[in-house]
């Protein structure tokens, strides 16, 4: 991912990029650089690349947690996914 100036990864990280997607329950096939929880989210299933030990992640988190990591896959049992692509 290259981010030419302050101004696109500020624009990016408000949703000003055609790349954001709220998920509930299964997403595949992605590749997120960041997923917000807004609200309690159960992660029940998650890929992410190069990522080690990533199933530690396969947990309940609270609102407003944010993972910083190139996730292609999600499950989620309960709560809001908001991902944002490049």
């Amino acid at each position: 991912m290259a981010i030419e100036n302050v101004q696109q990864l500020l624009g990016e990280q408000l949703g000003k990029n055609p790349g954001t997607e709220v998920f509930t329950g299964e997403v595949s096939g992605k590749d997120f650089y960041c997923v917000y929880f807004p609200v309690e989210s159960a992660i029940s299933a998650i890929t992410a690349a190069s990522v080690t030990n990533v199933t530690a992640l396969q947990t309940t988190v609270p609102a407003g947690t944010t993972l910083f990591m190139n996730i292609t896959a999600m499950t989620l049992t309960g709560g809001i996914g908001v991902g944002y692509k490049e």
